[in-house]
């Protein structure tokens, strides 16, 4: 009995010299303590600073491409054809011949026709030399010159018959596939080959009515086809149509697209992207924002340590970032996350500062 008495008084004196150690030993203890306590005792958030970033409203809208000059070659006439002077997919000048109907005949009446215009030419110098010397009237000169004239309508009309057998490419462009052959019977309507001019391409693409005065010629624009799907294609807005569709109100624009490397081909679906008004303007994290009706705040670190409470007011939205209006200034930090703990007025312990 008198062993374990010894042993419960042995004990209680460790317990009591251990806590005049913990309390009197260290002269600053007692402070440290309570300073810990308050420092955990403070809200933690992670903050982040109001930066500036490029905001833009995105009109996006589905568009055909067109070629800058497009023409479906076909004769003019009746005829068998001669010969072709082109391959699928040449690419020609304007004014080169393609393809050469037969005109034989033509040819001979052309001849014909030259020869009676020389004959009545000769003629008409011979009856001027006769009315000069008072042989022949006047009135016989004058009939004359206009035999003359009439070869010369026959000879221009023989010409033209023949230029109608003769196909040239009325632009520079890149010719599609060929429809006849030599030999073929063509006539009025008879698609040859289509002809188009693709180093600019077209893009005709709807937008609402409600966008009229934010569209203007010349600006920049954006577009993308399914069949190049990481290229953007850069071009501008030439033209806007000066009628309102009724039914859709929506009214028609017209873009062009450098294609200098031949990528683009009429009839390809694109999408285009207009920026209207971008400008710089500051910004902040979303998961910062707190909305209660129709205000908005956000809460402010101060050079204390402090949370403040401070409405601003927004303008538009980015994946993850909301556009400043009022309220704020480049380089005031805000809560990120631990919003939802925040008073105004708290102390907060800053954990991270989110990347800007």
């Amino acid at each position: 009995m008198k062993a374990f008495v010894v042993l419960v008084l042995l004990g209680a004196a460790a317990v009591a010299g251990a806590w005049y150690w913990v309390t009197q030993g260290e002269p600053n203890g007692g402070a440290d303590a309570a300073e810990t306590t308050a420092v955990e005792r403070r809200v933690p958030v992670r903050v982040a600073e109001a930066t500036p970033r490029r905001f833009e409203t995105t009109l996006e809208s589905l568009g055909t491409a067109q070629a800058n000059e497009s023409v479906t070659l076909t004769a003019s006439v009746t005829a068998h054809v001669a010969e072709i002077a082109f391959q699928d997919g040449d690419e020609v000048e304007v004014g080169q011949v393609l393809v050469r109907l037969a005109s034989a005949e033509e040819f001979a009446e052309q001849r014909e026709a030259q020869v009676t215009l020389t004959e009545r030419r000769r003629e008409l110098n011979r009856i001027r030399g006769l009315a000069a010397d008072g042989i022949v009237p006047q009135q016989q000169v004058d009939q004359q010159r206009s035999r003359v004239e009439e070869a010369e309508a026959r000879v221009a009309g023989v010409e033209a018959r023949i230029s109608d057998r003769v196909i040239q490419a009325p632009f520079t462009g890149v010719l599609g596939l060929r429809r006849v052959s030599t030999g073929s019977l063509v006539s009025p309507g008879t698609t040859i080959a289509e002809l188009d001019d693709i180093s600019v391409i077209k893009v005709d693409f709807t937008v609402s009515e409600r966008f009229l005065g934010a569209i203007r010629s010349g600006m920049p624009i954006e577009a993308r086809g399914v069949a190049f799907t990481d290229r953007v294609y850069e071009g501008r807005v030439s033209a806007v149509s000066t009628r309102v569709d009724v039914a859709t109100r929506t009214l028609t624009v017209r873009a062009e697209i450098d294609n200098t490397d031949r990528e683009l081909r009429p009839g390809m679906l694109l999408t285009t992207r207009i920026a209207l008004d971008p400008a710089e303007r500051l910004s902040i994290p979303e998961g910062s924002l707190v909305t209660t009706a129709d205000q908005h705040f956000v809460f402010v670190i101060d050079g204390d340590g402090k949370a403040r409470r401070q409405p601003i007011r927004i303008g538009r939205r980015q994946p993850g970032r909301v556009e400043v209006l009022e309220g704020l200034s480049a380089g005031e930090r805000v809560v990120t996350e631990g919003v939802l703990r925040v008073r105004s007025g708290s102390e907060v312990r800053v954990l991270e500062e989110a990347a800007t």
